[in-house]
């Protein structure tokens, strides 16, 4: 089944270990070299990890837009092994890697589960700027709001799978507790509203989707580097030794 044509259907696909969210790869026996990065000057006044743009590709983008390494993401915001991902190697990554102006990051979401195109049309509709920080901590989150889906009864799935998919992505929003979660974090409940009654906001998202199945991604995460993907390699310790590498 395409990525892109994934949608939460059945008791099964509210789990959070699912093909298609795959850690596929083993931890490296690279090493990862201890030399002090080059630093490249960010502008005055900042560093790199407060330049966030959004690309043309459907991602958002956190760097130097120069950087010699350019590392694309592919992730869903559901998928338990992103998040992983995220907890292990996302602040190295940050702090050390794109903070030294050598590697830009960009972050596409996808969709895997019924509960990605709301939660990412609303990280979509905050803007660049707070994209990475509601990111993470969306995903230091995940277990709370997404055992939230889990527990629905089938007769309550079967109810919302009956829904239009933009109705069931708002209704999976309020399921999970992440309109709360945003409004918290400085959305306002009319903003909320607005942007989950938006299609564009969903199309994007399908649009990211299907280029990433057209680019041979097969589960989440899935990384490239400078346009090159890294087979098996799903997790921050199989990535960290390309990366350094590349950045030489």
């Amino acid at each position: 089944m395409k990525l892109a044509t994934r949608t939460l259907a059945g008791a099964a696909l509210f789990a959070l270990a699912l093909t298609g969210c795959n850690k596929s790869g083993a931890d490296a026996n690279g090493q990862v070299s201890n030399a002090p990065l080059k630093q490249i000057a960010a502008p005055q006044g900042s560093d790199w990890t407060q330049t966030v743009v959004e690309t043309a590709e459907g991602g958002y983008r956190m760097g130097n837009p120069n950087a010699p390494v350019k590392l694309v993401e592919y992730a869903s915001v559901t998928c338990p092994h992103c998040r992983e991902f995220e907890e292990e190697g996302g602040p190295v990554l940050r702090d050390k890697y794109v903070k030294s102006g050598q590697v830009s990051w960009e972050f596409r979401p996808i969709l895997l589960f019924a509960s990605d195109p709301g939660a990412t049309a609303l990280l979509y509709c905050q803007g660049a700027m707070p994209f990475f920080r509601l990111k993470e901590e969306l995903y230091a989150d995940q277990q709370n709001w997404a055992v939230k889906l889990q527990g629905l009864s089938e007769a309550q799935q079967q109810q919302l799978n009956a829904l239009p998919p933009q109705q069931r992505a708002a209704e999976l929003v309020k399921v999970a507790g992440l309109d709360q979660f945003f409004q918290q974090r400085g959305m306002p409940a009319a903003k909320i509203q607005s942007c989950l009654a938006d299609p564009a906001n969903f199309k994007k998202i399908a649009d990211t989707t299907e280029r990433s199945t057209k680019e041979g991604v097969t589960g989440t995460p899935t990384f490239f580097i400078n346009g090159q993907i890294q087979k098996d390699v799903a997790g921050w310790k199989p990535l960290e030794p390309s990366l350094r590498a590349a950045v030489g």
